[in-house]
């Protein structure tokens, strides 16, 4: 068996809020200097994007895609987009951010030729908003596609998700009806991880993935999904099974192997809060004080935290984390899963090699003396994500320096501070003690609409 490290959501730019040189060679390149071996094309429901996936990419002839003139080496594309539905249900406004990943262009197409006749405006944004209901793009999907997947994202961000305080549901049932059965996974998002996830009953039976939801090249692989297929058998089936597939307890091909996290309380909606006024509230403070504003009387924006507590079925002690013992042996960061669910894939938090070396030597990370270390690095042990699963400190001290190679270490073992996001406001990372901490880093404030 052989792991394949997945980032499956991303942004190109004619999304909203998106780099300019997320294209799709650009990013091909960041994937594979990240580590990663299989990447969505993101958006490809945008009319020119989609000539630009025809453009670049040629299907492999198992549901996956590659770059024209590849010979190896480069990672693989999977035919993946997301749709923002916003529509009335129930009486309230519903805000539902989907992903939707298809097997080839040709049903990709359709899809998206459907979803015209039908009055979206797909030339809107890469990321289109559609009146259509949850329901509504699921039949449509699966109409035309049967082995298609669609993956609620970000499925507790408050805004535009389908568990969210401010635009959700209370279960996937509510929001997908007669075709819940087939949704067979969520996506974590920023703001929570598995562990979280696990309290949720109705979740039980369906897998948990995490993406990065990128908006610039240098944001992919900040959450990812490792995936364990056979040797030289990755395909669309492969992934299609690993997901339909969650009892582990069960012989299977493909599987997922465990998730890379972002630690959600650096996620900008982990606590309640009012960035305005400098309000924060943990969900035992919000049961307290409730979810209006002290100074302005305005209504909080109601974290992540808060709205699994409202949801869950089960307490954090009857899910509580346990460490695992990685399979890969060269792997020096720390897993956890629980043993109220040992079948369930584990998973790892990490943060993000530059903000690593933005913090240990105390300049923002788009700066030239953050980039110039982050490629010497990437370049020398052969991606991000070898760096900071598998490279010995002093190999990373010798190229790079001590202090990043203690900051590596430390974030490897969980030895760090994070001072929680709430509405909009990113988590702040502190990885070392008082009097040493680095500069909060502005560049990480992004639009609302990047999850």
């Amino acid at each position: 068996m052989a792991e394949i490290i997945a980032d499956l959501q991303l942004h190109s730019r004619f999304s909203r809020a998106v780099s300019p040189a997320m294209t799709i060679p650009n990013i091909a390149l960041w994937a594979k200097r990240k580590g990663i071996g299989l990447v969505a094309t993101g958006d490809w429901t945008h009319p020119q994007w989609f000539r630009e996936i025809e453009r670049d990419l040629e299907e492999t002839g198992n549901g996956l895609l590659r770059l024209k003139g590849d010979k190896g080496g480069m990672p693989l594309f999977l035919l993946a987009t997301e749709v923002s539905c916003i529509y009335s249900q129930g009486g309230k406004v519903r805000r539902v951010h989907t992903l939707l990943w298809v097997p080839s262009i040709d049903a990709a197409r359709k899809i998206s030729v459907e979803m015209t006749k039908r009055g979206c405006n797909l030339l809107s944004d890469g990321r289109p908003i559609v009146g259509l209901t949850s329901m509504q793009i699921a039949e449509l999907v699966f109409a035309i596609e049967p082995h298609a997947l669609i993956i609620p994202a970000h499925a507790w961000t408050p805004w535009f998700s389908v568990y969210g305080s401010l635009g959700g549901f209370d279960s996937i049932e509510e929001a997908f009806g007669s075709y819940a059965k087939h949704i067979s996974a969520v996506e974590t998002g920023l703001s929570s991880n598995p562990m979280m996830n696990w309290r949720i009953p109705e979740l039980d039976s369906r897998a948990i993935v995490s993406f990065s939801d990128a908006h610039s090249g240098a944001k992919l692989g900040r959450e990812a999904t490792i995936f364990e297929i056979p040797e030289g058998q990755v395909s669309y089936d492969a992934i299609y099974q690993a997901l339909r597939v969650t009892d582990r307890k069960s012989p299977q091909k493909s599987a997922i192997a465990y998730t890379v996290e972002f630690y959600p309380e650096e996620g900008k909606y982990h606590y309640t809060g009012h960035r305005a006024c400098n309000i924060r509230q943990t969900p035992e403070e919000t049961r307290e004080k409730g979810t209006t504003c002290p100074v302005c009387g305005k209504p909080l924006t109601v974290g992540v935290m808060h709205r699994v507590d409202d949801l869950a079925g089960r307490t954090q002690q009857e899910v509580a984390l346990v460490e695992r013992t990685p399979k890969d042996p060269m792997c020096k960061v720390k897993m956890y899963g629980s043993d109220a669910f040992p079948h369930r894939p584990p998973f790892m938090m990490m943060v993000p090699l530059m903000e690593i070396i933005a913090e240990s030597i105390g300049s923002p990370v788009t700066s030239p003396k953050v980039q110039m270390p982050y490629t010497r690095l990437t370049d020398e042990l052969g991606s991000e994500f070898s760096v900071l699963m598998r490279a010995e400190v002093r190999e990373i001290a010798h190229i790079a320096g001590e202090k990043i190679a203690i900051g590596i270490d430390r974030v490897r073992e969980g030895k760090l501070t994070i001072d929680p996001g709430y509405d909009g406001v990113f988590g702040v990372v502190k990885i070392w003690e008082t009097g040493e901490e680095g500069i909060v880093d502005k560049s990480r404030e992004q639009l609302m609409l990047e999850i």
